[in-house]
């Protein structure tokens, strides 16, 4: 049902990628709960003294595996709080060994349950409570089934990107879109910078796959299935000049020091957005898919 606030005001906006040390503390503090109550005793169990089986979690064997897979050591004493990168490496580590604890028989003599273990129910578990707290404080993060964590896009586009399917009958062009679409969801902004240079190279391809003389007459054809209402043609030229001048003039396709660099990720949004809108359309209209 979520809180008063979520029913009554809405949802926060799904849109943060940086994560509030206060949520991440609130994450750690969620990673270690689980850690004492037994739920990685799984993967790392604290034995028996009789040898009966699982009693809990031996902590030292995760601190162990934290250090061996280079990991925010949660467990401890550390002088800085984790950055956000090392949260989300944090959660995906979690699911990965979490399992729901269970008690079975009572040894009475060391007054401790034994313990078998639901790796599914624990996963599950584990995944929506992160998914709360994602969702509660605007954080454009999902934590997979598979365990990995993806970033949200942007509504509106968030949809047209989980229904593209790329079948245009050109390959490269496919594996262009592909690698524009699963790069833009990446949650390291840097690769999704790169995003837009694998999209204005799929836009570059797409303008030169109509049977013309050249690139030029290419294009005039891709836009003149676009539409056959004069006054939409015009905005369809005009929009696909200017992306076009983009592309050139910052720096997403070239490097040189006179290109003007993006450096704010919703600015990477917007561009990526506005460009696969155009091309979508345009694939559709000239029946290429999309």
């Amino acid at each position: 049902m979520g809180y008063f606030t979520d029913r009554h005001l809405g949802a926060r906006p799904r849109t943060a990628t940086e994560i509030d040390e206060p949520v991440r503390r609130g994450i750690l503090g969620l990673i270690r709960t689980r850690a004492n109550d037994g739920s990685f005793g799984l993967e790392y169990p604290e034995q028996c003294p009789d040898g009966q089986g699982p009693t809990g979690t031996d902590l030292n064997a995760l601190g162990d595996a934290l250090a061996a897979h280079r990991l925010y050591n949660f467990l401890g004493y550390n002088a800085e709080q984790p950055t956000t990168f090392e949260v989300l490496d944090l959660i995906e580590f979690a699911y990965e060994k979490i399992a729901e604890p269970r008690q079975g028989g009572f040894h009475p003599f060391f007054g401790h349950y034994h313990l078998h273990f639901a790796q599914a129910e624990g996963r599950a578990a584990f995944r929506e409570e992160i998914h709360s707290i994602f969702e509660r404080n605007g954080i454009a993060f999902e934590l997979r089934e598979t365990g990995q964590i993806e970033r949200i896009a942007p509504e509106g586009l968030r949809e047209a990107l989980a229904e593209a399917v790329f079948r245009t009958g050109d390959s490269t062009l496919d594996q262009l879109l592909e690698r524009a679409r699963t790069r833009f969801l990446s949650r390291n902004p840097a690769i999704r910078k790169e995003s837009l240079e694998t999209l204005w190279d799929a836009w570059e391809r797409l303008k030169s796959l109509e049977p013309g003389r050249d690139k030029r007459e290419s294009t005039a054809m891709l836009l003149d299935k676009g539409s056959a209402q004069p006054q939409f043609r015009g905005v369809l030229e005009t929009e696909a000049r200017l992306l076009t001048d983009i592309g050139n003039n910052f720096m997403i396709r070239h490097t040189e020091v006179t290109k003007v660099p993006i450096t704010d990720d919703e600015d990477v949004d917007f561009l990526f957005h506005r460009l696969f809108a155009l091309i979508r359309l345009l694939l559709r209209k000239s029946n290429r898919g999309g």
